[in-house]
């Protein structure tokens, strides 16, 4: 009688001992499925380069990631033959794959999974003037605005436009396409914002300098963020305005092709007036505010006279 109760109790404790073993193993493999899926980037068409990974169940030898050759295939384990998957999408992949172990009589009814870790033949590229050049997967509803923003924004010295360049693979006419920076965050033309389909390079060039050099507050070079440049009195309130005793006349020192620079005379005195009609600035200018030298000689003897006449007045009454 003992020793069947001792028989009892022994199959119940190495019954209880077993359970926890047989248990974790299911554990361990859906939290590696769920891992892998939470890094799914989702079911767009895959293509060469791509990461995949696919999954069978029960078959762990089977289970694991595929890198997609240049050629657009991937070869399983059990088989030296290429399976071509590119242009696919992962739910197709995963038809093709189960179909390809029951044609080579590996497995009769095989349950397969596919998810995309990296989409390397969709990327698109974001650099220039921007606040942070990134690289992301054009997966989704992906527009040229939500690639702007994983880049953290347009930077402060970016010119008036941005250059979207696109593969001919993609469906789309090779060239670059010019878009107003203006316009496109304005959201008055909704086109403009495009819709990126992989294989992009979004440029940001930096915005053309104008330099103000001469008799103003603050001298120096300033980006042009409009399309067409700017004009004398937008300048001269970037430079913060003239300063006392300034010429007649500004000049204009414009690039000539074959010339070099070129000279303009600007009527400086008259635009400041309203008498002269304002005038246009170009890229790359450099616009010279001279100084009226005699005007501010003629006032330091003004104010030298001045001076000594206050001494000497205080003199005499000292004096007397």
């Amino acid at each position: 009688m003992n020793r069947v109760l001792f028989a009892i109790l022994f199959v119940q404790i190495a019954a209880a001992c077993a359970w926890p073993i047989r248990s974790q193993a299911p554990q361990s493999e859906a939290q590696a499925n769920g891992e892998i899926w939470a890094a799914n980037l989702g079911d767009e068409a895959v293509g060469p380069d791509d990461l995949i990974y696919i999954t069978v169940e029960g078959s762990p030898e089977l289970t694991r990631s595929y890198r997609i050759s240049a050629e657009g295939a991937i070869t399983l384990p059990i088989s030296d033959a290429e399976l071509k998957v590119a242009g696919q999408t992962p739910p197709v992949v995963a038809r093709a794959v189960a179909r390809s172990l029951v044609e080579d009589h590996v497995l009769v009814a095989p349950v397969v999974s596919v998810a995309v870790l990296d989409y390397r033949s969709r990327r698109v590229s974001v650099v220039g003037a921007v606040r942070s050049p990134a690289v992301m997967p054009a997966v989704g509803n992906l527009r040229l605005l939500d690639a702007i923003a994983h880049a953290q924004g347009i930077a402060p010295e970016a010119g008036p436009e941005l250059i979207v360049t696109r593969n001919e693979s993609a469906g789309h006419a090779a060239g670059p396409i010019r878009i107003p920076i203006k316009d496109l965050l304005s959201g008055q033309d909704p086109e403009l914002n495009l819709i990126l389909h992989g294989g992009e390079e979004i440029r940001v060039p930096e915005a053309p300098k104008l330099f103000i050099v001469g008799n103003v507050r603050n001298p120096g070079a300033y980006p042009l963020n409009e399309m067409g440049g700017t004009t004398l009195l937008k300048a001269l309130a970037m430079s913060q305005g003239v300063l006392s005793f300034t010429a007649r006349n500004a000049y204009v020192y414009r690039e000539s092709a074959g010339s070099g620079r070129q000279e303009i005379a600007v009527p400086l005195r008259e635009i400041l007036h309203r008498k002269s009609p304002d005038i246009g600035l170009l890229p790359n200018d450099i616009l010279y505010i001279p100084e009226n030298t005699k005007a501010h000689l003629s006032a330091d003897v003004l104010d030298k006279i001045a001076n000594f006449g206050g001494s000497t007045a205080s003199g005499l009454i000292i004096w007397r």
